[in-house]
Protein backbone atom coordinates (compact mmCIF):
# COMPACT_ATOMS: atom_id res chain seq x y z
CA UNK A 1 0.00 0.00 0.00
CA UNK A 2 1.59 3.32 -1.23
CA UNK A 3 1.76 6.15 1.76
CA UNK A 4 -1.25 8.17 1.28
CA UNK A 5 -0.31 11.86 0.84
CA UNK A 6 -3.53 14.11 1.71
CA UNK A 7 -1.38 17.11 1.29
CA UNK A 8 0.11 17.68 -2.30
CA UNK A 9 3.70 18.46 -1.45
CA UNK A 10 4.37 20.29 -4.52
CA UNK A 11 2.70 23.99 -4.33
CA UNK A 12 3.11 24.92 -7.73
CA UNK A 13 4.69 24.39 -11.17
CA UNK A 14 6.10 27.37 -13.30
CA UNK A 15 6.77 24.89 -16.42
CA UNK A 16 9.10 22.10 -15.67
CA UNK A 17 9.89 23.55 -12.71
CA UNK A 18 7.93 22.35 -9.37
CA UNK A 19 7.87 24.07 -6.20
CA UNK A 20 7.70 22.82 -3.29
CA UNK A 21 5.87 22.82 -0.44
CA UNK A 22 8.98 22.07 2.07
CA UNK A 23 11.55 24.78 0.45
CA UNK A 24 8.89 27.28 0.44
CA UNK A 25 8.29 26.33 4.42
CA UNK A 26 11.86 26.84 5.13
CA UNK A 27 12.27 29.77 3.18
CA UNK A 28 9.76 31.29 5.00
CA UNK A 29 11.24 30.27 8.23
CA UNK A 30 14.23 31.57 7.35
CA UNK A 31 12.43 34.90 6.51
CA UNK A 32 10.61 35.57 9.97
CA UNK A 33 13.49 34.09 11.89
CA UNK A 34 15.93 37.13 9.95
CA UNK A 35 12.78 39.68 10.88
CA UNK A 36 12.88 39.06 14.16
CA UNK A 37 16.88 39.47 14.78
CA UNK A 38 16.70 42.80 12.61
CA UNK A 39 14.37 44.11 14.65
CA UNK A 40 16.19 43.24 17.79
CA UNK A 41 19.42 44.76 15.94
CA UNK A 42 18.28 47.79 15.68
CA UNK A 43 18.13 48.38 19.60
CA UNK A 44 22.15 47.37 19.41
CA UNK A 45 22.22 49.86 16.05
CA UNK A 46 23.81 47.46 14.08
CA UNK A 47 22.71 48.05 10.35
CA UNK A 48 20.13 45.06 8.76
CA UNK A 49 22.62 44.77 6.03
CA UNK A 50 24.69 42.64 8.38
CA UNK A 51 22.25 40.16 9.22
CA UNK A 52 20.77 40.03 6.02
CA UNK A 53 24.15 39.24 4.39
CA UNK A 54 23.99 36.98 7.07
CA UNK A 55 21.21 35.38 5.70
CA UNK A 56 22.18 35.18 2.35
CA UNK A 57 25.25 33.10 3.47
CA UNK A 58 23.93 31.19 6.29
CA UNK A 59 21.24 29.58 5.05
CA UNK A 60 23.31 28.06 2.30
CA UNK A 61 25.87 27.12 4.70
CA UNK A 62 22.90 25.56 6.97
CA UNK A 63 21.25 23.38 3.79
CA UNK A 64 24.84 22.38 2.84
CA UNK A 65 25.86 21.38 6.34
CA UNK A 66 22.65 19.51 7.09
CA UNK A 67 22.86 17.28 3.76
CA UNK A 68 26.19 16.66 4.37
CA UNK A 69 25.18 15.50 7.92
CA UNK A 70 22.64 13.34 6.96
CA UNK A 71 24.16 11.89 3.72
CA UNK A 72 27.29 10.94 6.04
CA UNK A 73 25.31 8.37 8.23
CA UNK A 74 23.27 7.46 5.36
CA UNK A 75 26.16 7.11 2.97
CA UNK A 76 24.32 3.14 2.41
CA UNK A 77 21.58 4.38 0.60
CA UNK A 78 23.25 7.53 -1.61
CA UNK A 79 26.63 5.70 -2.60
CA UNK A 80 25.20 4.41 -5.90
CA UNK A 81 22.76 7.04 -6.48
CA UNK A 82 25.04 10.19 -5.86
CA UNK A 83 22.72 12.21 -7.65
CA UNK A 84 20.44 11.44 -5.36
CA UNK A 85 22.72 13.50 -3.28
CA UNK A 86 21.47 16.55 -4.32
CA UNK A 87 17.36 16.22 -4.33
CA UNK A 88 16.76 17.99 -0.84
CA UNK A 89 13.35 18.68 -2.03
CA UNK A 90 12.98 15.41 -0.91
CA UNK A 91 13.42 15.81 2.61
CA UNK A 92 16.66 13.98 4.19
CA UNK A 93 18.39 16.97 5.96
CA UNK A 94 19.60 16.91 9.89
CA UNK A 95 19.03 19.88 11.68
CA UNK A 96 22.53 19.40 13.84
CA UNK A 97 24.03 19.53 10.53
CA UNK A 98 22.53 22.71 9.53
CA UNK A 99 23.77 23.89 13.31
CA UNK A 100 27.08 23.52 12.23
CA UNK A 101 27.22 24.59 8.87
CA UNK A 102 25.57 28.09 9.63
CA UNK A 103 27.84 28.63 12.84
CA UNK A 104 31.24 27.72 10.77
CA UNK A 105 29.68 30.49 8.49
CA UNK A 106 28.67 32.85 11.06
CA UNK A 107 32.09 32.74 13.16
CA UNK A 108 34.21 33.45 9.57
CA UNK A 109 31.15 36.25 8.40
CA UNK A 110 30.95 38.28 11.97
CA UNK A 111 34.74 38.42 12.64
CA UNK A 112 35.65 39.60 9.45
CA UNK A 113 32.84 42.16 9.78
CA UNK A 114 34.31 43.44 13.16
CA UNK A 115 31.77 42.03 15.38
CA UNK A 116 32.17 39.25 18.36
CA UNK A 117 30.74 36.24 17.75
CA UNK A 118 29.18 35.60 20.85
CA UNK A 119 26.86 39.51 21.52
CA UNK A 120 26.03 38.22 17.53
CA UNK A 121 24.93 34.88 18.05
CA UNK A 122 23.29 35.41 21.39
CA UNK A 123 21.13 38.49 18.87
CA UNK A 124 20.48 35.39 16.39
CA UNK A 125 19.41 33.14 18.77
CA UNK A 126 15.73 33.56 18.75
CA UNK A 127 15.30 33.72 15.18
CA UNK A 128 17.01 30.40 15.27
CA UNK A 129 14.37 28.72 17.19
CA UNK A 130 11.97 30.43 15.23
CA UNK A 131 13.46 28.83 12.17
CA UNK A 132 13.26 25.18 13.18
CA UNK A 133 9.97 26.08 15.10
CA UNK A 134 8.05 27.26 11.52
CA UNK A 135 11.03 24.36 9.24
CA UNK A 136 9.28 21.89 11.41
CA UNK A 137 6.44 21.92 9.14
CA UNK A 138 8.37 20.83 5.78
CA UNK A 139 8.47 17.83 7.50
CA UNK A 140 4.71 18.08 8.09
CA UNK A 141 3.95 17.97 4.02
CA UNK A 142 6.42 14.99 3.22
CA UNK A 143 5.24 12.89 5.88
CA UNK A 144 8.56 12.25 7.31
CA UNK A 145 10.09 12.84 10.63
CA UNK A 146 7.06 11.14 12.25
CA UNK A 147 7.27 9.03 15.48
CA UNK A 148 6.34 4.77 16.24
CA UNK A 149 2.62 3.75 15.64
CA UNK A 150 -0.24 5.07 17.79
CA UNK A 151 -3.62 5.09 18.19
CA UNK A 152 -6.13 7.41 15.51
CA UNK A 153 -8.07 7.85 18.83
CA UNK A 154 -4.92 9.02 21.04
CA UNK A 155 -4.37 11.43 18.24
CA UNK A 156 -7.87 12.97 18.10
CA UNK A 157 -8.92 12.42 21.87
CA UNK A 158 -5.94 12.53 23.88
CA UNK A 159 -4.39 15.51 21.48
CA UNK A 160 -7.54 17.10 19.73
CA UNK A 161 -5.44 17.68 17.02
CA UNK A 162 -7.48 18.64 13.88
CA UNK A 163 -8.52 16.82 11.09
CA UNK A 164 -5.42 18.10 8.42
CA UNK A 165 -3.09 16.43 11.28
CA UNK A 166 -4.33 13.57 12.12
CA UNK A 167 -4.83 12.63 8.47
CA UNK A 168 -1.46 13.50 7.34
CA UNK A 169 -0.33 11.05 10.24
CA UNK A 170 -1.51 8.10 8.29
CA UNK A 171 1.22 6.61 6.56
CA UNK A 172 0.65 3.78 4.85
CA UNK A 173 -2.82 3.25 6.67
CA UNK A 174 -0.77 3.35 10.31
CA UNK A 175 -1.34 6.21 12.37
CA UNK A 176 2.09 7.85 14.00
CA UNK A 177 2.81 10.15 16.76
CA UNK A 178 3.66 14.25 14.80
CA UNK A 179 7.19 13.99 16.35
CA UNK A 180 7.14 17.29 14.27
CA UNK A 181 4.42 19.32 15.92
CA UNK A 182 6.34 17.70 19.26
CA UNK A 183 9.17 20.15 18.12
CA UNK A 184 7.48 22.81 16.54
CA UNK A 185 5.56 23.36 20.27
CA UNK A 186 9.03 22.57 22.47
CA UNK A 187 10.63 25.41 20.33
CA UNK A 188 8.09 27.33 20.61
CA UNK A 189 7.54 27.91 24.33
CA UNK A 190 11.68 27.37 23.36
CA UNK A 191 10.90 31.25 21.79
CA UNK A 192 9.21 32.71 24.68
CA UNK A 193 11.65 31.65 27.33
CA UNK A 194 14.73 33.14 24.81
CA UNK A 195 12.75 36.51 24.54
CA UNK A 196 11.99 36.93 28.31
CA UNK A 197 15.47 36.17 29.45
CA UNK A 198 17.34 38.38 26.65
CA UNK A 199 15.92 41.29 29.27
CA UNK A 200 17.13 39.80 31.68
CA UNK A 201 20.31 41.68 33.38
CA UNK A 202 21.76 38.68 34.62
CA UNK A 203 22.52 37.46 30.90
CA UNK A 204 25.93 37.66 29.68
CA UNK A 205 27.91 37.51 26.57
CA UNK A 206 26.78 33.94 24.40
CA UNK A 207 24.11 32.65 27.55
CA UNK A 208 20.93 33.30 25.37
CA UNK A 209 23.39 31.21 22.35
CA UNK A 210 23.69 28.74 24.77
CA UNK A 211 20.54 28.70 26.61
CA UNK A 212 19.06 27.81 22.99
CA UNK A 213 20.93 25.18 22.71
CA UNK A 214 20.17 23.41 25.97
CA UNK A 215 16.07 24.27 25.51
CA UNK A 216 16.16 22.81 21.94
CA UNK A 217 18.06 19.40 22.70
CA UNK A 218 16.62 18.82 25.90
CA UNK A 219 13.40 18.69 23.84
CA UNK A 220 15.45 16.61 20.89
CA UNK A 221 16.25 13.90 22.85
CA UNK A 222 12.81 13.13 24.57
CA UNK A 223 11.04 13.76 20.71
CA UNK A 224 14.09 12.12 18.59
CA UNK A 225 13.51 8.71 20.72
CA UNK A 226 9.93 8.29 19.41
CA UNK A 227 10.88 8.66 15.52
CA UNK A 228 11.55 5.55 13.50
CA UNK A 229 13.72 7.79 10.86
CA UNK A 230 16.72 8.22 13.51
CA UNK A 231 20.21 8.30 12.33
CA UNK A 232 21.67 5.61 14.39
CA UNK A 233 24.91 3.74 15.16
CA UNK A 234 26.22 0.88 17.44
CA UNK A 235 27.72 1.97 20.49
CA UNK A 236 28.96 0.12 23.74
CA UNK A 237 26.14 -1.23 25.62
CA UNK A 238 26.18 0.85 28.49
CA UNK A 239 26.22 4.18 26.08
CA UNK A 240 22.87 2.45 25.28
CA UNK A 241 21.38 1.85 29.26
CA UNK A 242 22.55 5.50 29.65
CA UNK A 243 20.30 6.78 27.05
CA UNK A 244 17.46 4.51 27.29
CA UNK A 245 17.55 5.43 31.13
CA UNK A 246 17.85 9.36 30.71
CA UNK A 247 14.61 8.77 28.59
CA UNK A 248 12.50 6.34 30.86
CA UNK A 249 10.31 9.36 32.03
CA UNK A 250 8.75 9.40 29.00
CA UNK A 251 7.91 5.67 29.69
CA UNK A 252 6.23 6.30 32.68
CA UNK A 253 3.99 9.19 30.54
CA UNK A 254 2.56 6.16 28.89
CA UNK A 255 5.12 6.98 25.35
CA UNK A 256 7.23 4.03 23.63
CA UNK A 257 10.17 4.49 22.03
CA UNK A 258 9.79 4.15 18.02
CA UNK A 259 11.42 1.31 16.37
CA UNK A 260 15.57 1.14 15.72
CA UNK A 261 16.23 -2.12 13.61
CA UNK A 262 19.59 -3.60 15.79
CA UNK A 263 20.91 -4.04 12.62
CA UNK A 264 21.39 -0.46 12.49
CA UNK A 265 22.90 0.92 15.48
CA UNK A 266 21.76 0.95 19.13
CA UNK A 267 21.75 4.70 19.60
CA UNK A 268 20.23 7.47 18.26
CA UNK A 269 22.79 9.99 17.12
CA UNK A 270 20.68 13.13 17.41
CA UNK A 271 19.93 11.65 21.61
CA UNK A 272 23.38 11.18 22.26
CA UNK A 273 24.90 14.60 20.86
CA UNK A 274 21.67 16.32 22.65
CA UNK A 275 23.49 15.37 25.67
CA UNK A 276 26.98 16.36 24.54
CA UNK A 277 25.61 19.98 23.90
CA UNK A 278 23.77 20.33 26.94
CA UNK A 279 26.52 18.80 28.61
CA UNK A 280 28.75 21.59 26.97
CA UNK A 281 26.59 24.60 27.02
CA UNK A 282 26.57 24.10 30.61
CA UNK A 283 30.23 24.04 30.97
CA UNK A 284 30.65 27.02 28.61
CA UNK A 285 28.63 29.23 30.78
CA UNK A 286 30.18 28.25 34.36
CA UNK A 287 33.85 28.16 32.88
CA UNK A 288 33.17 31.80 32.08
CA UNK A 289 31.78 32.99 34.61
CA UNK A 290 34.42 31.65 36.92
CA UNK A 291 37.61 33.10 34.53
CA UNK A 292 35.58 36.37 33.74
CA UNK A 293 35.45 36.22 30.80
CA UNK A 294 31.98 36.35 30.22
CA UNK A 295 32.19 40.29 31.55
CA UNK A 296 29.82 41.96 28.95
CA UNK A 297 25.92 41.39 29.14
CA UNK A 298 23.46 40.85 27.16
CA UNK A 299 22.68 44.88 26.88
CA UNK A 300 26.17 46.25 26.89
CA UNK A 301 26.56 48.11 23.35
CA UNK A 302 27.74 46.16 20.83
CA UNK A 303 30.24 47.90 18.36
CA UNK A 304 32.60 46.53 15.32
CA UNK A 305 36.01 46.50 15.90
CA UNK A 306 36.07 48.02 12.25
CA UNK A 307 33.83 50.58 12.99
CA UNK A 308 36.65 51.80 15.57
CA UNK A 309 39.46 51.26 13.68
CA UNK A 310 37.39 54.04 10.80
CA UNK A 311 36.95 56.03 14.02
CA UNK A 312 40.40 56.01 14.66
CA UNK A 313 42.01 56.82 11.10
CA UNK A 314 39.14 59.99 10.41
CA UNK A 315 39.67 61.32 14.03
CA UNK A 316 43.87 60.99 12.93
CA UNK A 317 43.58 62.45 9.92
CA UNK A 318 41.63 65.26 11.39
CA UNK A 319 44.07 65.72 13.82
CA UNK A 320 47.22 66.00 11.03
CA UNK A 321 45.12 68.69 9.27
CA UNK A 322 44.74 70.87 12.16
CA UNK A 323 48.57 70.19 12.84
CA UNK A 324 49.14 71.61 9.36
CA UNK A 325 47.18 74.23 10.00
CA UNK A 326 49.04 75.25 13.65
CA UNK A 327 52.23 75.66 12.60
CA UNK A 328 51.07 78.73 9.82
CA UNK A 329 49.24 80.38 12.81
CA UNK A 330 51.70 80.30 15.43
CA UNK A 331 54.66 81.90 13.12
CA UNK A 332 51.87 84.58 11.73
CA UNK A 333 51.36 85.35 15.63
CA UNK A 334 55.15 85.36 16.48
CA UNK A 335 55.64 87.63 13.57
CA UNK A 336 52.73 89.93 14.85
CA UNK A 337 54.37 89.87 18.46
CA UNK A 338 57.68 90.64 16.99
CA UNK A 339 57.20 93.68 15.35
CA UNK A 340 56.51 95.89 17.75
CA UNK A 341 59.72 95.37 19.55
CA UNK A 342 61.63 95.86 16.50
CA UNK A 343 59.79 98.88 16.41
CA UNK A 344 61.17 99.73 20.06
CA UNK A 345 64.42 99.16 18.74
CA UNK A 346 64.81 101.77 16.17
CA UNK A 347 63.00 103.87 18.73
CA UNK A 348 66.29 103.16 20.80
Amino acid sequence: MDTLLLLNPIAFSIGALKVHWYGLILGMAALLGLLLVIREGKRFNIPQEVFMDMVLLGVPSAIIGARIYYVAFKWEDYKDNLWDVFKIWNGGIAIYGALIGAIICAVIFFRRKGYNFWRMADICAPGLIVGQMIGRWGNFVNQEAYGGPVEESFLRDKLHLPDFIVNQMNVEGVFHHPAFLYESVWSFVGLIILLVLRRQKFMRSGELFMSYFIWYSIGRFFIEALRTDSLAFQAPEWVASLVNGLWSPMTALGFEQGYLDPAYGNVRISQLLAIAIIVAAVVFIVVRRVTGKADAHYSDPIVSSKVITDDIEHTGMEAGKEQKVTPASSTTSGQAQDEPKQVEDKKE
